[in-house]
């Protein structure tokens, strides 16, 4: 098996594994009254990973189909390597003009590349590419070659005027950081407008919710350990996105070093903040899509600062020394798992 294949396989299964773990959490579509709820589910391949729509209620069928649509026609305006996609005319016209969705999502993400002061930057794409990321021919850039690319790293160069997004020569975007939460929020969109009030979506791991369990529960989310397979903690969430980033996702290990794909935007290198992974629960995915790889880059002192400065969104962190960081708006929802009941949890106020 080549090295392709084998990074495939890798990432089937663990995708496979967290949506049977989802199935495992997930009521057997009852209400709360134990009567029968309708239930639609469906699952396809899209902006390179596996996702899962879950709806409950009369016009699921539609909604999820709805959904699927939705998330499959944005994959075709975000892809950085489709020759008709939006995002490609831009990074080889130098300008392109955007369609309201994609331009709503380049606006939001220049907005969190200045909030979070460069931790985010949706410019980093050729570093990305130079380390093999985005090919999986992994390679380890030299000093030079890092600081050559790195004159072409500034998000602050890119500009948006109304719907038209100009990208200047040398400088390429790509919007995958925040895109798969935005591509949630809008498949949300369309579920809610086929009446859906209890759903859960899995893109990739990025898990949002509608409403409660079709039972009124909450949905009990597991978050994946650092450590190894499985979830080392719940949360428990409505209405609400859960999206996770960390280290483990996607890496690969060259000399006895270790080198994973969330790399520090001001170095080129992988970021080493003394993380291993944040999850970020709040209302929009777009919102903890985009946070969960910048409070990544930026550590934990970083991270606790921009919560407080915005208070819109919580997080869990996990760091290299084993100890566990969650913030007050979630200490009543959060759970350790049983063989992880030992770790330190810090609650930040």
């Amino acid at each position: 098996m080549d090295r392709k294949s084998a990074v495939f396989t890798a990432r089937l299964i663990t995708y496979i594994v967290l949506i049977i773990m989802l199935i495992a959490q997930t009521s057997c579509g009852k209400d709360e009254k134990n009567n029968d709820v309708k239930k639609s589910d469906e699952s396809f391949f899209a902006m390179d990973t596996y996702i899962t729509v879950t709806a409950y209620g009369e016009n699921s069928d539609e909604a999820v189909k709805a959904a699927e649509n939705k998330i499959t026609a944005l994959e075709k305006l975000w892809s950085v390597t489709d020759q008709n996609s939006e995002v490609y005319a831009a990074n080889h016209n130098g300008t392109a003009g955007l369609s309201d969705d994609t331009a709503e999502l380049v606006r939001f993400a220049l907005d969190m590349c200045d909030t979070t002061d460069g931790a985010l930057d949706i410019s980093l794409y050729p570093v990305l590419t130079a380390w093999g990321f985005t090919t999986d021919e992994h390679h380890v850039p030299t000093d030079a070659e890092l600081a050559a690319l790195l004159e072409n790293v500034g998000y602050d160069r890119i500009t948006l005027d109304g719907n038209t997004l100009t990208v200047p020569d040398g400088v390429q975007i790509d919007l995958g950081a925040v895109g798969k939460g935005y591509a949630g929020d809008l498949a949300v969109q369309e579920l809610k407008a086929n009446g859906i009030t209890s759903a859960l979506l899995d893109l990739g791991g990025n898990i949002q919710t509608i409403g409660t369990k079709p039972d009124g529960s909450t949905w009990k989310i597991g978050v994946r350990s650092p450590y190894g397979d499985g979830s080392f903690a719940t949360v428990s969430v409505k209405d609400k996105a859960v999206i996770t980033s960390g280290g483990y996702e996607r890496y690969f290990e060259e000399n006895g070093e270790v080198y994973w794909h969330i790399l520090d935007p001001k170095t080129g290198k992988p970021a080493h903040s003394g993380l291993l992974s944040v999850t970020v629960i709040g209302d929009e995915g777009r919102l903890c899509d985009s946070l969960s790889t910048s409070l990544f880059v930026m550590g934990i002192d970083r991270a606790e600062q921009l919560w407080k400065e915005r208070m819109d969104f919580d997080f869990i962190a996990v760091s290299e020394k084993g100890d566990i960081y969650i913030t007050e708006g979630i200490k009543n929802d959060f759970e350790l798992s049983e063989s992880y009941k030992g770790l330190n949890v810090s609650v930040i106020k």
